[in-house]
């Protein structure tokens, strides 16, 4: 498993199981807590998959033991927590989440490093993982005095690095589909020097097995994607039971924040608002002969 899933989404899968023995124990955490000797905030952190709390065999065993979970639980809890111990990749990010990306970003990265498949819809930008570092230094720069000059270059510099996923090959890269509306092809970032090496850039890497880009005309009329850009995460399973390690959930970004969707019922209306923007949108090769004609227009200007 170690080669297939990075340590946060392994962590986040722990807890899970944790939480799911001790709810069928009938035990609160404040009562399980107190029984186990340990403060409540640190099975919390247990709980939470929290990077930082180190998964020993004997405190593993002794909490499967209070749950009273089976033979079966026990050997596969005590294996996934030894994975975490086992000198499992350190992810490019792990060296900002300090530094360089707030909270809200830096929990983003690390399920986007973890994720199978990422569908993205953006009505306004080319998404980061599509990004030219002079296309990004513009974007970081709006609006104007929101983040300080040094913080937008540690951004850019982020947003490079993130890009290092779409041509890993252990773990495998993450499917990526991307959906956007064609008021992306004329919105000029900076100059059309910037416009004329995004576009190119764009379709060098429809040329990748594992990007989709397709373009959502203006001819589609009203579609499932007015609301908002979004972004939907869909991860590994565990090779050990099948289950997914990570349910789906949504991303939706704002300037100074974000939201993490992850109820069914939310997770499903924005399925259903994708499965629409798919139906509306040009096939891969009209896209790129949309996008290959915006760059047209570009030089011919």
């Amino acid at each position: 498993m170690s080669d297939t899933v990075g340590s946060a989404l392994l962590r986040r899968y722990i807890g899970r199981r944790l939480v799911a023995l001790r709810l069928h124990a009938g035990l609160t955490q404040e009562v399980a807590a107190q029984r186990l000797q340990r403060a409540r905030a640190t099975l919390g952190r247990m709980e939470e998959g929290h990077e930082g709390v180190r998964f020993r065999d004997y405190e593993v065993r002794a909490i499967l033991d209070l749950y009273g979970a089976s033979e079966k639980d026990v050997q596969l809890l005590l294996a996934l927590t030894a994975e975490t111990r086992n000198g499992r990749r350190k992810s490019w990010w792990h060296d900002y989440t300090e530094t360089a990306l707030p909270e809200w970003f830096g929990l983003y990265v690390s399920l986007e490093d973890s994720a199978e498949a990422i569908r993205q819809y953006e009505p306004e930008l080319v998404p980061g993982l599509l990004q030219t570092r002079a296309y990004a230094e513009q974007v970081t720069r709006v609006p104007a005095g929101h983040i300080p000059e040094d913080e937008s270059e540690r951004r850019v510099r982020v947003r490079m690095e993130r890009q290092s996923l779409l041509h890993r090959h252990r773990p495998p890269a993450p499917q990526l589909s991307v959906i956007l509306n064609e008021s992306v092809l004329h919105r000029i970032a900076g100059n059309e020097k910037i416009m004329a090496d995004q576009f190119t850039h764009l379709l060098d890497l429809t040329g990748q097995a594992t990007v989709s880009i397709r373009i959502l005309p203006f001819a589609a009329g009203l579609h499932g994607g007015m609301a908002s850009a979004f972004t939907l995460l869909d991860f590994p399973r565990d090779p050990h039971t099948s289950e997914l390690l990570e349910p789906p959930l949504v991303y939706v970004d704002t300037l100074t924040g974000a939201m993490y969707l992850h109820k069914p019922d939310e997770v499903a209306a924005y399925e259903l608002a994708w499965r629409d923007l798919v139906d509306r949108t040009l096939d891969e090769e009209s896209s790129r002969r949309m996008i290959n004609s915006a760059l047209k227009g570009l030089h011919n200007d």
